[in-house]
């Protein structure tokens, strides 16, 4: 989310009244060997080989297919300011990882790659040929991972806020622990100072910054730490050599430059776009700017994939 958490660091019913109508005529059933299509948004289950039970909804239509992808302690839901944008002219996947949102936390080991398959699990029910992920914070290393399992259908991954320590050395585990041991002793009160704190600009945003800290302390500590030291100790090197389609990031200018000489000697053609004034939720906070930036990425990862 920041320098410390490299890659890291979210009913109304209608009544209507009218006149007595004639009941309308039956509808006849689909056949036994007909499948009904989910309504637009409708929460889905695909099940992960680990027994995970994946929720994920899908809107829209076209190609590519946008598979939307969130961080850590967040959920699908951090990405509602870009469906109805988006689901006018592509097929948008979002999809909530084990632990997250909708999607139980039945696991035992938390990896970046598992996540991966969760998002790759979502998408075998997905008929799209095309498939750019986008990913916030965590969800970049997680798209990563997609990616390798999905070779042959992504045709580009856009990260959000993330890829930042690509190149950089890993972390010791003693500067692993020490980041880890006070979310241990109290997690609700170190995730709700590192939103406040450290990932947005100071004084902006208050309200969305304090549902999003409330939001985020309520993840169950038991997925959320080993998690966190997942993302921590995640090593690019070997996942990136299997990678062979653009990467983009859209960051924010939030804490330290990025240091794109160092990112290209791991991956020549990496770009970013940076969004100034913005903290690590841009795509929450300035939907009006990260919109349109995010448009010009994916018409040029499809324009290229079409060429």
């Amino acid at each position: 989310m920041r320098k410390t958490l490299p890659g890291l660091i979210s009913a109304l019913t209608v009544f209507a009244c009218s006149r007595q109508e004639p009941p309308p005529p039956p509808v006849a059933a689909p056949a036994a060997h007909e499948r009904a299509e989910p309504a637009p948004g409708a929460s889905r289950i695909a099940i992960a080989p680990d027994g995970v039970h994946v929720q994920y909804r899908v809107y829209g239509a076209g190609e590519p297919a946008l598979v939307f992808i969130h961080g850590w302690s967040c959920d699908s839901n951090y990405w509602r300011e870009q469906l109805p944008e988006f689901g006018k002219k592509y097929t948008l996947v979002t999809v909530d990882l084990a632990g997250h949102g909708g999607t139980d936390g039945n696991r035992t080991e938390w990896s970046i790659a598992h996540f991966g398959q969760d998002v790759a699990t979502a998408l075998s029910a997905v008929p799209n040929k095309q498939i750019i992920l986008v990913g916030h914070a965590m969800g970049g290393p997680v798209a990563i991972e997609a990616a390798r399992l999905l070779k042959g259908r992504v045709i580009g991954i856009i990260g959000v806020d993330t890829f930042k320590s690509i190149g950089a050395p890993l972390p010791s585990k003693a500067q692993v622990d020490a980041v880890i041991k006070p979310f241990e002793a109290d997690f609700i009160g170190q995730t709700r100072t590192l939103v406040a704190d450290h990932l947005f600009v100071k004084g902006a945003h208050p309200q969305l910054a304090q549902k999003i800290a409330y939001d985020m302390s309520l993840s169950p500590p038991r997925v959320a730490v080993p998690v966190m030291r997942a993302l921590l100790e995640y090593d690019f090197t070997e996942p990136l050599k299997d990678i062979a389609v653009p990467i983009v990031a859209i960051n924010s200018d939030l804490g330290e430059p990025v240091n794109e000489a160092r990112i290209r000697k791991v991956l020549p053609k990496f770009r970013t776009v940076t969004l100034p004034g913005t903290g690590h939720f841009l795509m929450m906070e300035d939907p009006q700017r990260f919109n349109p930036a995010l448009e010009t990425e994916v018409a040029a990862m499809a324009g290229s994939a079409g060429s």
